[in-house]
């Protein structure tokens, strides 16, 4: 079997820290790392192994694109997408302050309407960690069983009268004002998030070490951003749906200068809430790009540019993903092609995309 890749990469891990500065050992890390790893397979039956990277010419060659394309299938890991790989990332920060004499954390809360939330149900149930799951009106009925299964506290969230923004997304935020601690895929309120998700890019790199670019679909950023982190070379293109693109609003506004400077001292200038998000590809409709700003650092600094891709591409991408690979990918997950279709290269080059969420009832 494929060893864990947060035991492959521990030393390029944030969490590897204090082994680096002797106030741990690396047997101690390991220990923490493959016993979390083990009980994850308690519950979800297997835990973290390197996931496949595919051949796409025959995607390609459908869609009319003059690429050498790959494709990095992430539906069969853990929690059925890659969200669990930025879980795995923040809960091992926890655990390794917690040993180091850190007090507990008794609750954990995140707010998702599906992959991140199934990634957190599974994590928490591992580490034994009660879980507040927000989610909107509208969630998956299947996830939110298997969320019940896992222990996880699930709690609709109704927009209030008068309030902008996600629903969902701000009744997490009052329970992290409250005590909970934040236990989520958003950098802005995990950082240590991105730990776990450039693994995925770690990955990347080795089992494709020539990449010219990457199309990758964005909701709320921390993939493109974790990813891009570790594949630092490859052309980063941030794809969003027409039906919720603040991510290019952003650009756009930032263009032609790309002061970020002034963009963080003002983010409200340029990041906002997007009205009436809509798409098939439901898993990017964040209304804001939460980690918008080191993402468009990254797009900038690569000689990318944030994509918005049609709906009807989206729709194609998905259907034409479940006619030429054999990758049980969601709408979500392969929205990435839908940018790579409205925006191809200019000449013939290695691109990568990301199908990374499984195909559940109802698309999530």
């Amino acid at each position: 079997m494929t060893q864990n890749p947060f035991l492959r990469y521990r030393e390029r891990l944030d969490s590897y820290d204090p082994v680096r500065d002797g106030r741990m050992t690396d047997d101690q890390f390991v220990e923490i790392v493959a016993s979390l790893d083990e009980a994850i397979a308690g519950v979800e039956g297997h835990g973290f192994v390197e996931t496949p990277i595919v051949d796409g010419g025959r995607l390609a060659e459908a869609a009319g694109l003059d690429v050498e394309l790959f494709i990095k299938a992430e539906p069969n890991n853990v929690g059925g997408s890659h969200k669990a790989r930025h879980l795995m990332g923040a809960a091992l920060h926890l655990l390794v302050s917690e040993a180091l004499g850190a007090p507990k954390t008794e609750r954990l809360a995140i707010a998702s309407c599906g992959n991140a939330a199934m990634g957190a149900g599974v994590v928490a149930a591992a580490m034994h960690r009660p879980l507040d799951v927000f989610v909107p009106m509208w969630a998956d009925e299947s996830v939110v069983a298997r969320l019940d299964e896992l222990g996880a506290t699930v709690n609709r969230s109704e927009r209030r009268e008068g309030e902008a923004g996600d629903p969902a997304y701000l009744r997490f935020q009052e329970a992290v004002a409250s005590g909970a601690r934040a236990f989520s895929v958003q950098g802005t309120d995990t950082p240590t998030t991105f730990d776990g998700g450039r693994t995925l890019g770690w990955e990347l790199a080795d089992q494709l070490p020539e990449i010219d670019s990457m199309y990758i679909q964005v909701g709320g950023g921390a993939l493109a951003t974790a990813v891009s982190l570790a594949v630092p070379d490859a052309r980063l293109h941030p794809v969003q749906s027409e039906g919720c693109a603040p991510l290019r609003r952003a650009w756009d506004l930032l263009a032609p200068e790309f002061d970020f400077d002034a963009a963080a001292a003002n983010p409200g200038a340029y990041m906002w809430p997007w009205d009436d998000p809509q798409s098939l590809a439901t898993g990017i409709l964040d209304d804001i790009t939460y980690d918008w700003q080191p993402l468009l650092q990254r797009t900038r600094v690569t000689g990318g540019e944030p994509i918005v891709a049609p709906e009807a591409l989206i729709e194609q991408a998905y259907a034409m993903a479940h006619e030429f690979t054999d990758i049980d990918v969601c709408a979500t997950g392969a929205a990435g092609l839908a940018g790579l279709m409205a925006s191809p290269p200019t000449q013939r080059e290695t691109v990568v995309l990301l199908f990374t969420g499984i195909d559940r009832v109802g698309d999530l």
